[in-house]
Parts: structure tokens; sequence; C-alpha cells
């Protein structure tokens, strides 16, 4: 028999690819992080013996979701500014406290707020997008999560930097810094249309190209943004982008919520990526993704929680249910968006959009051991006659009992292996008094 690093029993298994397909009584085999087999467990006992083998009997186990969009540290503004428009909100609340606090030891303290949240959540890769990512990333290294860092790009100074060039060259640094990561990867993330000038995006374009790395940027996200590029550039903000040789497979569109018809098949034409922020959408009223629209024309739709400032909790289960649901509401057909196309969106989507298919999103033999146990047995789940349907519309994420990244136990049952749960709670209650006592 061959010995391997760990067996995860599941009595149901959903792999994600192929499509829409529940595995009952199977094993996932895993050696050295990564997934070396698949098959029924009256097959595994025959064949694999195991360091570790765990039983999940009224589990479902399935691909970690991931989270592609975020603003990790942001988490400590957390219900700082609510019920407000997107830009009232950024200009007279956020935009003003991150002048007052954004420093390496804010952001820190946000990520591991933000981090510990989204493991206990399922989430085990999020694409973030904030000032001094080099402190994200090592609060991600430190956690074991696995984390796309935003070279952040805008053009006006910050505590992180003071011009687009420094902006660049820190990026390049931090792109140089883990490049060789196991877990950790780097995307270009120049803000919005209406904070980065035709010339930076330039730059960024060609010094994507250059690095081989993705891009990632707020667009279209409300009717304001709109008519401010009209009236500045004489072009809705898409289209300049076009103009300027941005829409491409490297891109991810977060938000899109003010699509016309010629956009959508624009967007198709030239592949890029759309992330889809259902509930931050919601809360400051930017709008409605017409994600059913963009579906049928084949674009790849991915989802994301955006900030806890702005949502307010960083849920990926949440999420999905949300985008199911209002694909229909919006679509006005019950038929749009199906819960294992919504499943999908939080997982093998999001792995495409950011170039890492061939690693994470689905249960499959030779990718990496991201995965998350959901306990199906509470009487809120009961009765299971469709695993899919019951994880999309019937689940939370305080189901979710145990996570692995890369074969790496980070949440077992429900309880952190690698991260001080309330060290962090202590840490957030101090900034939490020097905001609340400094900005009243």
């Amino acid at each position: 028999m061959e010995n391997v690093d760990l067996i995860i029993n599941a009595r149901w298994l959903v792999p994600i690819a192929p499509a829409n397909v529940v595995l009952e009584h199977y094993s996932v085999i895993i050696h050295q992080g990564d997934i070396v087999a698949l098959m029924p467990q009256t097959e595994a006992k025959q064949k694999y013996t195991a360091n570790s083998e765990q039983h999940y009997d009224q589990h479902c186990v399935m691909p970690g979701l991931i989270n592609n969009h975020n603003h990790a540290a942001m988490s400590l503004f957390r219900g700082l500014a609510d019920d407000l428009p997107l830009m009232t909100w950024l200009n007279n609340h956020i935009w003003p406290a991150e002048k007052r606090w954004i420093s390496d030891s804010f952001v820190e303290a946000g990520s591991e707020l933000a981090i510990a949240e989204m493991i206990r959540g399922g989430t085990t890769c999020f694409n973030d997008m904030y000032f001094f990512p080099d402190a994200t990333g090592r609060v991600a290294d430190q956690s074991g999560i696995r984390a796309n860092l935003g070279m952040v790009v805008i053009d006006f100074p910050s505590a992180w930097a003071a011009d687009t060039e420094e902006y660049l060259h820190k990026g390049q640094q931090l792109h140089d810094r883990y490049r060789r990561h196991e877990r950790i990867t780097t995307s270009y993330a120049p803000h919005a249309p209406y904070t980065v000038s035709d010339d930076t995006l330039a730059k960024v374009i060609m010094n994507a190209e250059e690095l081989d790395v993705t891009i990632h940027m707020h667009i279209h996200e409300t009717v304001g943004e709109i008519s401010q590029s009209i009236e500045q550039y004489g072009f809705r903000p898409l289209e300049r982008l076009h103009n300027l040789g941005l829409l491409s497979p490297r891109l991810t569109a977060v938000h899109m919520t003010q699509l016309n018809e010629q956009e959508m098949s624009l967007c198709a034409d030239n592949g890029i990526h759309i992330t889809h922020c259902p509930e931050s959408n919601l809360k400051l009223a930017s709008g409605f993704c017409p994600v059913a629209k963009l579906d049928q024309q084949g674009i790849n739709i991915t989802l994301g929680t955006d900030g806890a400032a702005s949502n307010n909790d960083l849920d990926m289960f949440a999420e999905i249910k949300q985008t199911a649901l209002l694909a229909k509401a919006v679509a006005q057909d019950a038929s749009a968006i199906p819960a294992h196309k919504a499943l999908e969106m939080a997982t093998i989507n999001a792995a495409k959009a950011l170039g890492l298919d061939d690693k994470i999103g689905s249960v499959e033999v030779g990718k990496s051991a991201d995965l998350i146990a959901v306990d199906l047995s509470r009487i809120e789940s009961q009765p299971c006659y469709d695993i899919i349907s019951q994880l999309v519309y019937a689940t939370g994420r305080d189901q979710v009992t145990d996570v692995w990244v890369s074969g790496k136990q980070l949440l077992k049952d429900r309880q952190l292996t690698t991260m001080n749960l309330s060290k962090i709670i202590q840490n957030t209650q101090q900034w939490a008094e020097k905001i609340r006592h400094e900005d009243p």
C-alpha cells in the first residue's frame, strides 16, 4: 500500500469540475500539499495508508472559496460610515479616514482581522487591492491563506506612495518579493478610471505584459462615473479603456453595474473577466450587474465581497446566494444563474481570472489541496435532496468546520490553527478605540 500525508473521507464531494457533479462516499488523497487521487472510500482503503486520516461523515467537501475582490485592511473601518452613496462615502468619510490612519501597522492589523474572518468562512484565496500590500502579504504568508496582492496605482499621493512613479516602483518591489512564493501572487491594481490617467494606464499595461501578471480595476461602478468620464474624456469609461488597449484576458473588471448591450459584447469580444460584488453594490445603491446577460455571452464571471467597510462582511457564502437570487430578479427569469453556476463563480471562475486555474478552484488530481468541509447535519440544512442547491441557498459560513490550503489545515473543528483569534480581537478593539476617539 502507498503511504501519503493525508486522506479526507467525505459523505459528499463537490469537485466543481466536472460541473454540477456530486460524488458520494469519496476520498481525497493528498501528498505534499497536492491532490494525488480521488476515489471511492472502499478503494482508497485498499490502496492507501496515511499519516493522517480524517472522516467527514455528515459533511460536504469542496474547493475553498475565492474572494476575487477585497480590500482586506478596510475591515478596521467596518461600520465607520454606513447608509451613504459611494462618492459621499468615499469623499467625506473613507478617504479622510485613510489619510489619517493608513500605515503599515494599520494594514497589518486590518489584514489579520480580515484573513481570520475569511478562513473561518471557507475562503482559501483572496484578491486584494489596498495600500501597504507588503503588510497584507506578511499576514497571508504567516496565516497560510492564499493571496493575490494588488500592486496599487492611483494618481494622487497617499501614505503608501507620493506619485505614480513611486506606486509603480513599489509594485515592482512587491512583485519581486513574492514572484516565487508558493501561495502569494501579484497583479496590477489601478484603482478606477476616474483616479488613473491615460499615461499611467499605458505604463500599467506595458508593465503587466512584461511581468506577465493580471490587472484588477473598479470599472463602471456608478452612474456618476459614466457621466464624469463622458464630460472629461468624451467617452464612457469602458470605451476609453478599450482605446487604451486595457481590455484583454489580463483584465478583471470589478462591479460593472452600468453596462449597455454594446459594452457587454465588447467585454465578450476581448475576453475580460468580471467580478460581481452583489452585497456591496446593494448597500451603496450602485446598481445591478447584468449577470445573466453577461453569462449568456460566455463572459467569465467571478465573485467578491469588496471591503468590509462597504459590505459589511467578508462572507462568500452570502455573496453566492445573493448572486443567484439577484440574477433571477434582474433577468426576471427564475432559471437564470442556477446554483451550480453561482458556485463556479466563487471557485473555478475566479481561479481562471487570477491565472491560477491549473492550481486551484476545483478538486482535481494534480491541483493544490485547497479544500473546505461544510457540515450539512444541522437542522437548518435538512433534508438534503440536492447538495449543490443546499450549499447555495441554505448554507451559512458558520457551517464551515475545516479548511485546508496546500494540504495544511488552517481551521479545525471551527478553531483557527495558525492565527490567535483572541489576540486579533484585542488588537482590533484597540484600533477601534483610537479611531472612535480621534475621529468623532
